[in-house]
């Protein structure tokens, strides 16, 4: 009996892998646990190893069945990929792009581009998931990631989607019972709301007077009372009085636009923290990804934010912040 692979074996154990159990996986399958028994038992047997480790209601991958596994997700996303470019000329976008977004930010912004965008593109499923860090680089979950500030290293392609700064901003009633901030360091004695996200530095705001060589930035000790890792309840605590937050623009603008926040220290500039639709390599030929990052370049810039430019590969840095 041969020993050799199957190809329609990479498919069925990259399902069964991301199944907690075989009836689970059975359920996925639209086949019974026994048909997927069987089908597992007939690999192993031919392989000669245990690829999985059963129990009555888990299962497991053996270190064989882990190495089995990688390889098999890497051939069927070069088979994919193959196929995308084969057909990509005549073919709409479908199939399935699974998209990562802040918390906030994707509630807010992402969600409604998605709601169009499959309107537009019906054949396309849209998978959304909604994360306070952004996930790893090598992390093959997701086909596109929105996130702020630089973009990572070269191992990715990091399209410039929007512009986006911080802003510090308070309640004018909040102000009103306090002096307003005049330089920096007055923020030392001020209510000012923790954020914590990211890889930045929690509760250090630097604030940058100057250009180039002329550029002053001081790094500020924050304090206060009130500390959150959501974006939109920081806001919210700004908007009844109490403190200081610094927030993307993005989240605030609508609120100093009505007079319900106020600008702090607008003098001073804040880290940047541009917008960046982020997506592997093999996916610069992707028809769905790139229809989706065009798309929601193009639904931002309608919104206020002036269009991204070209796609570029990134810089490896850990100034990649994720703000919700």
């Amino acid at each position: 009996m041969s020993s050799t692979i199957q190809p329609a074996e990479l498919g069925f154990f990259s399902a069964l892998a991301a199944s907690p159990s075989l009836s689970a996986a059975g359920r996925e399958m639209g086949v019974s646990t026994a048909a997927v028994s069987k089908h597992l038992t007939q690999m192993e047997k031919r392989l000669g190893v245990v690829l999985v480790n059963r129990t009555t209601r888990r299962m497991s991958l053996t270190p064989e069945g882990e190495l089995l596994l990688e390889h098999a997700r890497r051939i069927l996303r070069e088979i994919d990929a193959l196929d995308e470019l084969i057909v990509q000329s005549k073919a709409s976008p479908k199939g399935l792009l699974r998209v990562n977004a802040t918390l906030g930010f994707g509630r807010m912004h992402i969600a409604p581009v998605i709601s169009d965008f499959v309107r537009q593109y019906p054949e396309v499923d849209v998978q959304l998931q909604l994360s306070v860090h952004p996930p790893p680089i090598t992390d093959d979950a997701y086909d596109v990631c929105v996130r702020f500030g630089e973009p990572p290293d070269g191992r990715v392609i990091a399209r410039r989607i929007a512009p986006n700064r911080r802003v510090l901003c308070a309640a004018p009633a909040y102000l009103d019972r306090h002096s307003r901030p005049r330089v920096p360091r007055d923020l030392m004695e001020h209510q000012c709301i923790g954020i914590r996200q990211g890889d930045e530095a929690y509760g250090l705001w630097r604030l940058t007077t100057g250009r180039g060589s002329k550029a002053h930035t001081e790094s500020i000790k924050i304090t206060g009372n009130l500390t959150t890792n959501d974006g939109e309840i920081a806001v919210l605590w700004a908007l009844q009085g109490h403190g200081i937050v610094m927030r993307a623009e993005w989240d605030v603008n609508r609120h100093l636009a009505q007079g319900l926040l106020e600008p702090v220290l607008p003098q001073y500039q804040t880290p940047a923290a541009d917008i960046y639709a982020v997506y592997p390599q093999r996916h610069q030929f992707s028809t769905r990804v790139q229809a989706f990052v065009g798309f929601l370049a193009e639904a931002l810039a309608a919104s206020g934010a002036p269009a991204g430019v070209p796609a570029k590969p990134g810089k490896l840095g850990k100034s990649a912040m994720q703000v919700s």
